[in-house]
């Protein structure tokens, strides 16, 4: 009798977690967007939120927090109710930033459900038309004959952007400043006066400058060129060969929501980035749709946090 009874509650807990599923979502969920007005993060979570809130029929109320290299945002979407109301856009600085901070107010592996990949793009090194550095070559040039003469912004302590100008540091074996910010929007204004040098900017933020003359592109990040820089080389074949670094998005929600209400979320997210008018958007902006299984997507975050903290290491970085 009471194996039947676990049974009976087992089947009804099912059922009514398949209901609740099938009429998700009744209210407006929220969208915490781990990084500032003009990040990529920002633009990128954006496109996609209004397409799910259109196939939905329900808003989807995008929710700037950033700041700490995103952590401010994934704290506060750790310690939500996961009831799938509330969903995470971070980058890569989610796996950078267990490497970068010594005491993070939640466990990445442990506090999260890892919903799905969004997108990937490269970064472009920025500097003001003014500038007298022309090339990569010349980029490399100054920084072996005068270290730490050049300031180098990038969008927030621990996020992608700061992954790969260290990355890039190390690997050139060459030395310069780093100055950090809180994101893409507030380094542009100091790029373009001239208050900052360059920027490893992701290519979706940076392109409408570039585009606009406003910046000039010295390489991408990407192993190839890109279609929308065709003109722009890549690192590896600017003078640091093997180079390669990819920002990349990714979906998630605090740990425990329901396996059937994960599984809407990613359909209609997928949905979203399947959609014509979505993909051209972002392939505009130098984006390309990732497909993962959650198995694969949770593989990568682990083994990325792993390679993280190896870059770090070999740069000299400690936890702060």
């Amino acid at each position: 009798m009471k194996n039947f009874t676990r049974v009976l509650v087992a089947v009804l807990t099912a059922g009514a977690l398949q209901a609740f599923a099938q009429n998700y979502p009744v209210r407006p969920v929220r969208a915490i967007i781990a990084f500032p007005p003009g990040s990529a993060t920002d633009i990128i979570g954006r496109v996609i939120v209004a397409k799910v809130s259109e196939l939905w029929g329900q808003q989807v109320v995008a929710d700037n927090r950033g700041g700490a290299g995103g952590s401010i945002g994934s704290a506060l979407a750790a310690r939500s109710a996961p009831d799938g109301y509330t969903v995470f856009i971070n980058s890569n600085a989610h796996v950078v930033n267990p490497s970068f901070y010594a005491k993070l107010p939640y466990d990445t592996l442990k506090d999260f459900t890892d919903i799905m990949p969004l997108v990937a793009q490269p970064n472009v090194l920025v500097v003001n038309p003014g500038s007298t550095i022309k090339t990569l070559g010349e980029f490399l040039a100054e920084a072996r004959a005068k270290p730490g003469k050049i300031n180098v912004a990038f969008a927030g302590l621990g996020s992608g952007t700061h992954l790969n100008t260290e990355k890039f540091k190390y690997d050139a074996k060459i030395d310069y400043t780093l100055v950090a910010y809180k994101g893409s929007g507030e380094i542009f204004p100091d790029l373009l006066g001239g208050r900052v040098d360059t920027y490893f900017a992701p290519i979706s933020a940076g392109l409408p400058y570039i585009q606009a003359g406003k910046l000039r592109a010295l390489a991408v990040t990407s192993a190839k060129r890109v279609s929308q820089l065709p003109n722009v080389p890549t690192i590896a074949e600017s003078g640091v060969p093997k180079f390669e670094f990819n920002l990349w998005f990714g979906l998630w929600g605090p740990s425990g929501i329901q396996a059937p209400i994960v599984a809407k979320i990613r359909k209609e997210f997928g949905a979203a980035l399947a959609d014509p008018g979505v993909r051209e958007k972002l392939a505009t902006l130098g984006n390309e749709v990732m497909v993962m299984t959650p198995a694969e997507f949770r593989k990568m975050i682990q083994e990325q946090i792993v390679d993280t903290a190896r870059i770090f290491k070999a740069a000299g970085i400690k936890p702060q």
